[in-house]
């Protein structure tokens, strides 16, 4: 096994418990190991600070798999899933009719493992039904992909296992991007169960692993606020936020997104609810246009949800990011009837909850009107977030009400 020995103080934040080593930190390694390989990690005086998997393309030079004195093989990894797996069946959510809903429950989708939160770096697990979708997004998850998949197949008895490892932080861990069938006969398509309403998921070429898995208390909050409103929902992609309003007893839903797919999967979601065709208008069209066409035209909501993409995928992407979602919420705020709602989220890693927050004020104050917080949401509870490593906590959101 490699050795990595840190610089003189530059163990603080491993004493904190977070699992990243930046490149700068590095005084040595000895020898040079491949890459994904395990690592002995130890100070300037030799003093064990735990194991990690090894980068040497990525500026996180190595993530930490273990902060103990054990071995990183097969045992550990079973010991990580199993822990990752009780938690998820430890967790229940209230369906509409208020009875508790086990988030592993047949049919349903749920986030099984979710990375450094869960002592897996880089490794990310959704369950849809009677297939698992992975992405090994780190040096060190790939490296121990096979093994991985074999003991998730074991622990959970799904035998349909999809690839997913294209999302673009492969590239600085100098993986190429890459997907396909691991195990079974997985399917494209698969129909899931969320709030008690059925979704039609394209596990093969839908964003992330194919569903906005962190919005789903969020999308139960709105079903809550929609009745009798006119809604807009905005990033729609296949009908999330959308039906939920529908089902909620929205007055009409207008949702708008890019995606020609996206919208497609959404018009057989609402078909395959049984919900009414006519109270959902969906367009296709670049979103900013399209709320600036909707503000020259004097269009008004009563509800306005704004779920966009990531715009800042680090630190150094907030300022440009910040400009994006101040002018979608300014646009927000003027569609906006008074007493309406407005439900905003950033799901940029490098926008932090303050920064959003004044975003969002700003947007109000350009666009002069008052608004009051209600309340803030989160990613749902199966992502949940180490203590030792905030960056996990990358969803925000903001209830607001206009006065």
């Amino acid at each position: 096994m490699g050795q990595l020995v840190l610089k003189e103080g530059r163990e603080r934040s491993l004493l904190r418990r977070h699992p990243w080593i930046f490149s700068g930190a590095v005084d040595h390694l000895s020898p040079e190991p491949e890459r994904g390989a395990t690592v002995e990690v130890v100070t300037k005086t030799g003093e064990y600070m735990g194991r990690a998997a090894y980068s040497p393309n990525s500026q996180i030079r190595a993530r930490v798999w273990t902060f103990a004195d054990e071995a990183v093989d097969r045992d550990f990894f079973r010991r990580r899933i199993g822990a990752a797996l009780q938690t998820r069946n430890r967790l229940a959510v209230p369906d509409p009719t208020g009875q508790a809903r086990g988030l592993d429950a047949p049919g349903t989708a749920c986030r099984l493992i979710y990375a450094e939160s869960d002592g897996l770096p880089g490794f990310v697990v959704d369950r849809y039904g009677d297939t698992l979708v992975v992405q090994a997004l780190t040096a060190g998850s790939d490296f121990f992909l096979d093994a991985l998949v074999a003991i998730l197949v074991e622990e959970t008895a799904v035998g349909n296992v999809i690839e997913r490892s294209d999302a673009d932080v492969r590239a600085l861990e100098g993986l190429e991007l890459r997907t396909g069938a691991l195990r079974g006969a997985p399917p494209r398509f698969q129909v899931i169960t969320e709030n008690d309403l059925r979704f039609r998921v394209d596990l093969v070429e839908g964003h992330k692993t194919g569903f906005y898995l962190d919005q789903r208390d969020n999308r139960r909050l709105a079903r809550r606020l929609a009745r009798d409103r006119t809604v807009l929902d905005c990033f729609c992609y296949t009908g999330g936020f959308a039906l939920n309003a529908i089902a909620g007893g929205a007055a009409s839903v207008t949702a708008v997104d890019s995606s020609s797919s996206a919208l497609a999967l959404a018009k057989e979601n609402l078909a395959l609810n049984h919900l009414p065709e006519p109270s959902l208008a969906l367009i296709e069209g670049d979103v900013f246009q399209v709320l600036r066409r909707f503000r020259d035209e004097r269009r008004s909501f009563d509800m306005v949800i704004l779920d966009p993409p990531k715009f800042a995928p680090t630190a150094a992407h907030a300022e440009r990011a910040a400009r994006a979602y101040k002018d979608i919420n300014l646009l927000a705020f003027k569609l906006l009837n008074a007493g309406g709602i407005l439900m905003t989220f950033s799901c940029s890693g490098g926008v932090g909850v303050d920064l959003f927050q004044k975003v969002v004020a700003s947007a109000a104050l350009d666009a002069d009107v008052e608004a009051q917080i209600l309340g803030t949401m989160w990613q749902a509870s199966d992502h949940p977030v180490a203590l030792g490593f905030p960056e996990a906590s990358y969803l925000k959101g903001l209830l607001c009400i206009r006065g």
